[in-house]
Protein backbone atom coordinates (compact mmCIF):
# COMPACT_ATOMS: atom_id res chain seq x y z
CA UNK A 1 0.00 0.00 0.00
CA UNK A 2 1.55 3.64 -1.43
CA UNK A 3 1.01 6.38 1.16
CA UNK A 4 0.68 9.74 -0.34
CA UNK A 5 2.38 12.33 1.82
CA UNK A 6 2.10 15.13 -0.76
CA UNK A 7 -2.02 15.50 0.58
CA UNK A 8 -0.75 15.88 3.90
CA UNK A 9 2.41 18.33 3.25
CA UNK A 10 -0.11 20.04 0.94
CA UNK A 11 -2.56 20.82 3.95
CA UNK A 12 -0.03 21.56 6.47
CA UNK A 13 1.50 24.33 3.75
CA UNK A 14 -1.39 25.60 3.26
CA UNK A 15 -2.47 25.94 7.13
CA UNK A 16 1.06 27.66 7.39
CA UNK A 17 0.02 30.02 4.23
CA UNK A 18 -3.06 30.88 6.17
CA UNK A 19 -1.44 31.70 9.33
CA UNK A 20 0.98 33.84 8.23
CA UNK A 21 -1.07 35.74 6.18
CA UNK A 22 -3.49 36.63 8.98
CA UNK A 23 -0.32 38.52 11.16
CA UNK A 24 1.17 39.99 7.62
CA UNK A 25 -2.55 41.51 7.56
CA UNK A 26 -2.56 43.05 11.06
CA UNK A 27 1.33 44.57 10.71
CA UNK A 28 0.77 45.90 7.29
CA UNK A 29 -2.77 47.53 8.60
CA UNK A 30 -0.94 48.99 11.32
CA UNK A 31 1.67 50.12 9.86
CA UNK A 32 0.89 51.21 6.14
CA UNK A 33 -2.91 51.30 7.05
CA UNK A 34 -5.01 49.94 3.90
CA UNK A 35 -3.14 52.08 1.32
CA UNK A 36 -0.78 48.81 -0.13
CA UNK A 37 -4.26 47.02 -1.21
CA UNK A 38 -3.28 46.56 -4.25
CA UNK A 39 0.10 45.29 -3.69
CA UNK A 40 -1.69 42.31 -2.30
CA UNK A 41 -3.73 42.62 -5.38
CA UNK A 42 -0.89 42.31 -7.99
CA UNK A 43 1.06 39.69 -6.00
CA UNK A 44 -2.26 37.55 -5.32
CA UNK A 45 -3.25 37.87 -8.92
CA UNK A 46 0.32 37.36 -9.99
CA UNK A 47 0.78 34.18 -7.73
CA UNK A 48 -2.86 32.70 -8.98
CA UNK A 49 -1.67 33.08 -13.13
CA UNK A 50 1.66 31.67 -12.48
CA UNK A 51 -0.22 28.94 -10.69
CA UNK A 52 -1.35 28.11 -14.28
CA UNK A 53 2.02 27.80 -16.04
CA UNK A 54 3.76 25.81 -13.24
CA UNK A 55 3.74 21.77 -14.52
CA UNK A 56 4.75 20.63 -10.93
CA UNK A 57 1.36 20.00 -9.40
CA UNK A 58 2.11 20.27 -5.55
CA UNK A 59 4.01 23.65 -6.37
CA UNK A 60 1.10 24.89 -9.01
CA UNK A 61 -1.20 24.37 -5.92
CA UNK A 62 0.97 25.58 -3.45
CA UNK A 63 1.40 28.89 -5.27
CA UNK A 64 -2.24 28.94 -6.19
CA UNK A 65 -2.91 29.02 -2.25
CA UNK A 66 -1.05 31.53 -1.76
CA UNK A 67 -2.36 33.53 -4.19
CA UNK A 68 -5.72 32.99 -2.94
CA UNK A 69 -4.77 33.81 0.68
CA UNK A 70 -3.42 37.39 -0.78
CA UNK A 71 -6.51 38.50 -2.27
CA UNK A 72 -8.65 37.28 0.28
CA UNK A 73 -6.39 39.82 2.77
CA UNK A 74 -7.47 42.69 0.77
CA UNK A 75 -10.56 42.16 2.69
CA UNK A 76 -9.42 41.51 5.48
CA UNK A 77 -7.17 44.08 5.78
CA UNK A 78 -10.25 46.62 5.22
CA UNK A 79 -11.81 44.65 7.77
CA UNK A 80 -8.83 45.12 10.41
CA UNK A 81 -9.38 48.60 10.31
CA UNK A 82 -13.11 48.42 10.95
CA UNK A 83 -11.72 46.11 14.14
CA UNK A 84 -8.87 48.96 15.16
CA UNK A 85 -11.47 51.43 14.85
CA UNK A 86 -14.17 49.63 17.44
CA UNK A 87 -11.01 49.35 19.72
CA UNK A 88 -10.16 45.17 19.51
CA UNK A 89 -6.78 45.95 17.79
CA UNK A 90 -4.23 48.30 18.99
CA UNK A 91 -4.21 51.91 16.95
CA UNK A 92 -0.87 53.12 15.28
CA UNK A 93 -0.23 56.52 17.14
CA UNK A 94 1.38 57.59 14.01
CA UNK A 95 -1.75 57.13 11.80
CA UNK A 96 -4.52 58.23 14.32
CA UNK A 97 -6.09 60.67 12.25
CA UNK A 98 -6.62 57.76 9.29
CA UNK A 99 -9.43 56.30 11.62
CA UNK A 100 -12.81 57.10 12.22
CA UNK A 101 -14.28 58.35 15.62
CA UNK A 102 -16.01 55.09 16.88
CA UNK A 103 -18.03 54.91 20.55
CA UNK A 104 -16.68 52.33 22.80
CA UNK A 105 -18.71 49.17 22.72
CA UNK A 106 -19.71 49.87 18.54
CA UNK A 107 -20.46 46.71 16.53
CA UNK A 108 -21.42 46.43 13.13
CA UNK A 109 -25.09 45.91 13.91
CA UNK A 110 -25.61 49.40 15.95
CA UNK A 111 -26.98 51.29 13.11
CA UNK A 112 -29.31 48.86 12.96
CA UNK A 113 -30.34 49.35 16.81
CA UNK A 114 -30.39 52.95 16.50
CA UNK A 115 -33.29 52.89 13.68
CA UNK A 116 -35.75 51.01 15.77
Amino acid sequence: MDLNFKSVLLAIFTFLIIGLCHPLVIKTEYYFGTRPWWIWLICGLAAVVGALFVADDFISTLLAVFGASLLWGIGELFSQKKRVERGWFPMNPKRKNEYRPSVEGTDSHSDEKEER
